[in-house]
């Protein structure tokens, strides 16, 4: 499943530099889009403010098909604090931004799935797919508003997986 991950994640995170350019972080002291994989960064104690945040979930195998499906539950996690230039009063419309870049970065809801051990990354023979995002409640935190997205992505193994 991690060609999978990776795959889906790095589909995502070339996306958003595609929709939003000025939504970026800077780790590491490298400034890249900003989107991470929580289990493939350094633990913080605290989600960052204005990035999506991948988290990976339960995992589940259909092996009665002829090649054995594997599926992972992604919660998508992002909170905002608004911007300075407005106090944090524009925390609800820069929510609503992320959504709406959310919603852009997961469509079409699929991409080839790369195996990314090798560089340049090499091509697989089969596709991720995933189902549409199952939005939660907002949660508001002191000054933070912010929200997380479930969705259930799909891969087929392939051998040597």
């Amino acid at each position: 499943m991690q060609n999978a991950k990776d795959s889906f994640y790095m589909a995502l995170r070339t996306r958003l530099a595609t929709i939003n350019p000025e939504r970026t972080t800077l780790l590491r002291g490298a400034e890249r889009p900003g989107i991470l994989m929580e289990e493939a960064e350094a633990p913080f104690s605290q989600l960052p403010n204005d990035v999506f945040v991948l988290r990976w979930l339960g995992l589940g195998a259909d092996t009665d098909l002829p090649a054995t499906m594997v599926a992972e539950q992604c919660e998508i996690l992002y909170q905002t604090c608004g911007t300075q230039g407005f106090g944090g009063l524009d925390r609800g419309r820069a929510l609503s931004a992320m959504d709406e870049e959310l919603l852009s970065m997961l469509r079409p809801f699929y991409t080839a799935k790369l195996n990314y051990t090798a560089t340049p990354a090499a091509a697989m023979l089969t596709n991720v797919f995933w189902d549409e995002p199952a939005f939660t409640a907002i949660t508001v935190q002191l000054d933070q508003i912010g929200r997380s997205a479930n969705v259930m992505v799909y891969s087929y193994q392939e051998e040597g997986e």
